[in-house]
């Protein structure tokens, strides 16, 4: 199938052995009653085969509803999927799954939850810092704290559990861009979305994100100060404001950088789209 037959939200690339992996949220399931998460492979980001179902819930997990944001990474023995989870009795928060493959099928390796069980959180990421010490980047929902915070929390080697407490990188209300949102339930605030650590060639840490502003969804970027996950983070102009967002980076086959998100955020219209991109004095330009 041709990427735009592809109806799926925060899509995420994994490049492995040849071959494009995508994974992201079941677009007709996001906001409700959800079982599984899908996987579509590709050699030229065009021409897809699937979806191939990786991750099923035969009625032995515990989560039930808000399947989300699925990423899938290589870690020593296996591939490790980071994905977001609720009950209706249990907060939303990413779990962490493993399998041998990036089809799958992934299985539950975390006891539940990693991220703080009484927070409302989402989109945990991947982040190994340069002494190898392995950590999630989670944001902590808007509807619980009212100002949206992407938050670092290290983990155990093995990656089953956290291994210290969170601490706050940035808020979304730090950029300027952010537009003020209102919820159903009443609450107001500002959106923190999809985070994503990449380090350029030359040093810089940046942690891409994605809120609102008057343009509809956009994708932001914060750039650590002392270029290391505790480092200050200071807000920089977003890479991309035309109502898509929840991005991520990637060098492909032919070693081209590439921003992927969804576009439009719009329920039932949304499709991975990819730009080309590049690096330029500790920043990402896009270049279309």
């Amino acid at each position: 199938m041709k990427r735009t037959e592809i109806n799926l939200r925060d899509p995420f690339v994994l490049v492995h052995e040849g071959t494009y992996y995508l994974y992201g949220t079941r677009a007709a399931t996001c906001w409700g009653e959800a079982d599984g998460f899908d996987v579509y492979t590709s050699g030229d980001l065009e021409n897809w085969s699937g979806p191939t179902e990786c991750f099923h819930n035969d009625g032995s997990f515990w989560a039930d509803r808000n399947y989300w944001a699925p990423e899938v990474y290589r870690w020593e023995d296996g591939f490790y999927m980071f994905a977001s989870f609720k009950r209706a009795d249990v907060r939303r928060g990413t779990a962490i799954l493993r399998a041998d493959s990036p089809l799958g099928p992934f299985a539950p390796h975390s006891e539940g939850c990693v991220t703080p069980r009484d927070w409302e959180c989402l989109d945990g990421t991947f982040y190994v810092s340069p002494a190898g010490r392995p950590y999630m980047v989670f944001c902590h929902e808007w509807v619980q704290v009212g100002n949206g915070e992407v938050c670092a929390m290290e983990l155990t080697e093995d990656l089953r559990s956290a291994a210290g407490e969170p601490r706050v990188l940035f808020r979304a209300g730090d950029a300027a861009w952010s537009k003020r949102m209102h919820h159903s339930s009443g609450q107001e605030g500002y959106v923190t979305d999809g985070p994503f650590l990449w380090r350029t060639e030359d040093g810089a840490l940046l942690c891409l994100w994605a809120g609102f502003s008057q343009d509809g969804y956009t994708e932001g970027v914060a750039r650590s100060g002392n270029g290391e996950i505790d480092g200050v983070f200071t807000q920089t102009e977003p890479l991309f404001r035309r109502d898509g967002g929840h991005g991520m980076v990637f060098r492909g086959l032919d070693g081209v950088l590439r921003l992927t998100l969804h576009s439009p955020n719009t329920h039932l219209q949304e499709h991975p789209v990819f730009y080309r991109l590049t690096e330029r004095d500790g920043r990402l330009v896009r270049e279309d």
